[in-house]
């Protein structure tokens, strides 16, 4: 390790998660099974990749916990809210994610991890009827009882630091509103006025997140955290943020793949994605105003990348299309389709077509815990507000639009700035350009 002033990962490492559905189940049994030496933590980078650090004679390939201090897999405990009030053993089963040969050998641990009353709207997620809820008249009263609950989960079980990961549903549309959402100031007073039209419960959580020192991760595409009173609070008490939306199956597909098409200056007419999903956040998603929150998120990746007013002969005239379809019989099986129409030399046309067969938890799950991870590591380094090097991980990347700042939706460009961010954390030079 090189010189740092990031402090140690001593101690518990509370990770709260929103949601105790297939992702946060898939993750919480992974994570316990690879405590046993039952399961791999296939898929995370934090456990996985080497990056290298010094040059020339100095050059070596390590680990992320090998260059910067990361919380231990056996220093994590779970605590979750949902507004289901079965524990995380039933939930995985419910889930179906998982085999139960993969969920038994950890169900003792799964079964005490039982879910904390959700601060919850049904006007954000119609389609949901679980009454595990809290029962508080505004969404002031939200936030207190959140609070609480972190505070109180701390103290329980003796941790030392937490984090606070949203792997709920997909709430409506909230479009920004600069009177509302422009100062934390005013955040606070549309709070206290019990503000339901333009003050989701994802807000709340976030707001006492960080209020009780806990970073805060948004892996839905509400929303919440993307807006300047968030940053404000943020800066304020000096914990990072990042989001929003899991990178997982097409998206992911999207970000690397792009980056083909234009660095071989191939012209990009139409891109075409369809979904089908049939686990609870496709059942969320079939209500057209959740969807459109999905939607924005979703199409923002192409356009960042493949900058039509850089290069109007290539994608100038792109036309891009997302649609995600609930299908219950596939459960959390999801399917994309991509048929992507190009045109090379002189014009001439030519497709490409993408079929993946995903798993969404599976592909989820190792995103949570890295996130969660690299968050904390971000909290003991000093680093607040906005966490862009975490943009790797997430669909719709932050950034700050008051200022027409551009996200870095370039999957490649993502792990360049990933990397220079651990490289820095751990005391070594950020050595690698991004173009």
């Amino acid at each position: 390790m090189g010189k740092t002033n990031v402090k140690p990962a001593n101690g518990k490492l509370g990770i709260l998660v929103v949601g105790c559905g297939a992702v946060s189940t898939t993750f919480m049994t992974g994570v316990l099974m690879a405590r046993k030496g039952l399961a791999k933590p296939v898929g995370s980078m934090t456990q996985y990749d080497k990056i290298r650090v010094g040059r020339g004679a100095d050059k070596k390939y390590l680990h992320y916990g090998d260059i910067v201090p990361l919380a231990k897999l056996e220093d994590i405990v779970f605590g979750t809210w949902d507004v289901y009030p079965q524990n995380a053993y039933r939930a995985a089963v419910y889930a179906e994610v998982l085999q139960e040969k993969d969920i038994y050998p950890v169900r003792d641990e799964l079964e005490k991890i039982v879910p904390m009353k959700a601060a919850f709207d049904k006007n954000f997620a119609k389609r949901l009827d679980g009454d595990h809820v809290k029962d508080v008249k505004t969404r002031w009263e939200m936030v207190e009882a959140l609070r609480e609950d972190i505070k109180r989960f701390k103290k329980e079980n003796g941790c030392d630091r937490a984090v606070v990961v949203w792997a709920a549903s997909t709430e409506i549309f909230v479009p920004y509103e600069e009177r509302i959402h422009g100062t934390l100031e005013a955040l606070e007073k549309a709070m206290k006025a019990d503000d339901r039209e333009h003050i989701a419960p994802s807000m709340c959580y976030a707001y006492a997140a960080l209020m009780e020192q806990a970073p805060f991760v948004m892996g839905a595409p509400n929303t919440t955290i993307d807006i300047p009173a968030m940053w404000q609070l943020a800066e304020k008490t000096r914990m990072p943020i990042a989001g929003k939306d899991f990178k997982t199956g097409q998206t992911l597909v999207k970000s690397g793949f792009a980056p083909i098409i234009g660095t071989r200056c191939l012209g990009l007419s139409g891109w075409f994605s369809t979904n089908i999903l049939g686990n609870r956040d496709g059942l969320v998603l079939d209500e057209p105003a959740n969807f459109r929150t999905k939607e924005v998120s979703k199409l923002s990746t192409l356009e960042t990348i493949l900058q039509g007013e850089e290069q109007p002969d290539l994608y100038g005239e792109l036309y891009h299309k997302v649609r995600i379809n609930y299908y219950p019989p596939r459960n959390d099986n999801k399917e994309g389709w991509d048929n992507i129409d190009i045109f090379g030399w002189m014009g001439y046309p030519m497709q490409i077509k993408i079929n993946f067969l995903c798993r969404d938890s599976i592909l989820a799950a190792p995103l949570v815990l890295d996130l969660a991870l690299l968050s904390d590591l971000a909290a003991r380094a000093g680093r607040w507000g906005i966490q862009r090097f975490l943009g790797f991980f997430l669909k719709s990347p932050m950034h700050d639009f008051t200022q027409n700042e551009q996200p870095v939706n370039h999957l490649f460009q993502q792990y360049t700035m990933l990397k220079n961010a651990i490289r820095e954390m751990g005391g070594y030079e950020a050595d690698e350009e991004l173009d």
